[in-house]
């Protein structure tokens, strides 16, 4: 059988942009400078700051639309359902009716959080004991082994892939294209990154709030005042 490969960590590549702050700028003040708006794009920094600001403070969310950013993501496929109920963004997958699925499965790190304390609403994740992550590491590589060995079976005996790959858990990496735009990105982050300076708090599975971060840290360098001033305004989209 092919070897099957375990990870613990996901991809995030930005392999696209037309994003930057001067975006904000123009789509903003075209409001009242109409076609002359473009002339302010390289106003000096402390105005461009502070207009940013105060869209994203009072909401007047527009503005960030103006822009694209076009991420690769390979992570498992329970990621990217969780992703794809965010219906604000245009998503490419990799399709198991068309290629042979490849036999690398997620399995829990051990800094990963396994137990979790409370109920819905109000809960939180500790970490579990050595037997329990010793468990949880056998238990979901014998499962992966076991459904790619069925898998693999299928696809010998002339199954259709399309059929074939019902035996495969949501733990299967799989790799898709997103893109969205910054207004998008800032209601993802929101949902699916925890922090404490937050003004609404967000309980995010670690796993996506991995692929968050990631994508975060790309975006703030393209568009460092806008990214401020989420920061600045409790982390909320406008």
């Amino acid at each position: 059988m092919t070897d099957v490969e375990f990870r613990s960590d996901v991809t995030v590549e930005l392999v696209r942009a037309a994003a930057q702050d001067a975006d904000v700028l123009f789509a903003a003040r075209v409001s009242t400078k109409g076609e002359s708006s473009l002339d302010d794009v390289d106003a000096d920094a402390q105005r461009s700051q502070g207009l940013i600001n105060y869209l994203m403070r009072d909401r007047h969310g527009s503005p960030f639309e103006h822009n694209s950013m076009t991420f690769f993501v390979s992570a498992p496929i329970f990621v990217f359902r969780e992703f794809m109920r965010h219906r604000i963004a245009s998503y490419n997958e990799e399709s198991g009716r068309y290629r042979e699925l490849r036999p690398v499965f997620y399995v829990p790190g051990p800094e990963r959080k396994l137990v979790q304390e409370g109920k819905p609403g109000a809960y939180e994740f500790v970490d579990g004991t050595p037997e329990q992550h010793q468990i949880t590491v056998e238990q979901t590589k014998a499962a992966c082994e076991s459904a790619y060995a069925a898998y693999q079976a299928m696809l010998d005996a002339g199954v259709a892939r399309e059929v074939a790959r019902t035996v495969l858990p949501v733990g299967t990496y799989s790799s898709m294209y997103v893109t969205m735009n910054a207004r998008s990105l800032m209601n993802f982050l929101s949902l699916r990154t925890k922090r404490p300076d937050a003004a609404f708090p967000s309980f995010p599975q670690r796993e996506i709030e991995m692929v968050a971060e990631a994508m975060e840290d790309y975006w703030a360098e393209l568009m460092p005042l806008t990214h401020e001033a989420f920061e600045r305004n409790g982390r909320v989209a406008p």
